[in-house]
């Protein structure tokens, strides 16, 4: 039984905020790899729109994130502005080892405080909180520019359209709503395989 997985994410989802809130209800043996992606990159690479594009579906977003977080019993206040740039958040991730706790760090600042996220100053805030010294040269590293754009090539490279979404071998779980499908998924792998991943991928179109 596989036991290692790859979660997908961007800062500037709320939906990967959400679930990195719950990811300790996932099976203790599943283990995963938090891999920083650009979300942007996904939707160019697929040509789709993503839900802040379409105005409609972006006040949707939101109403839906601020009710789920409460339900959950989740804190979350929207930051100033959104959508806003999240590549110097994705880049001080990696810059500085993406451990959960740095991840979670970002996370917090992003979803939690109502931070001008789409300044500099908004960005100076959280770096000064971690304490980041030489902070153009974790911004402009090419090292973590080469590996944000190597993680975003191969989510695509794995089907990933969307974030949150965890990868397990082949099969993957796209948002929050897909967590428990993925613990049922990971207790009884060949069943749930056979059951919708191989019959689906050959299912016809009638268009």
């Amino acid at each position: 039984m596989p036991n290692q997985a790859k979660w997908y994410f961007d800062f500037v989802s709320p939906f990967s905020y959400l679930q990195f809130r719950r990811l300790d209800r996932l099976p203790p043996a599943l283990e995963y790899e938090m891999v920083p992606v650009l979300f942007a990159g996904l939707l160019k690479h697929w040509e789709h729109k993503g839900p802040a594009e379409i105005q409609p579906k972006r006040v949707d977003t939101y109403r839906h994130c601020q009710w789920l977080a409460g339900h959950l019993g989740v804190p979350f206040q929207m930051p100033q502005a959104h959508p806003f740039n999240p590549l110097p958040y994705l880049r001080l991730c990696i810059s500085l080892g993406g451990s959960r706790e740095i991840v979670g760090t970002i996370f917090d600042y992003i979803w939690t405080e109502g931070a001008p996220v789409h300044t500099d100053a908004g960005i100076q805030s959280l770096t000064d909180r971690l304490q980041v010294e030489n902070l153009p040269h974790l911004f402009d590293s090419q090292a973590a520019k080469q590996e944000l754009r190597a993680n975003t090539e191969q989510a695509i490279a794995e089907g990933v359209y969307g974030v949150p979404t965890f990868v397990v071998n082949t099969e993957r779980f796209w948002g929050l709503d897909q967590m428990e499908m993925l613990s049922e998924w990971f207790a009884n792998q060949e069943e749930m395989t056979q059951i919708s991943t191989k019959r689906f991928t050959t299912f016809p179109s009638g268009l």
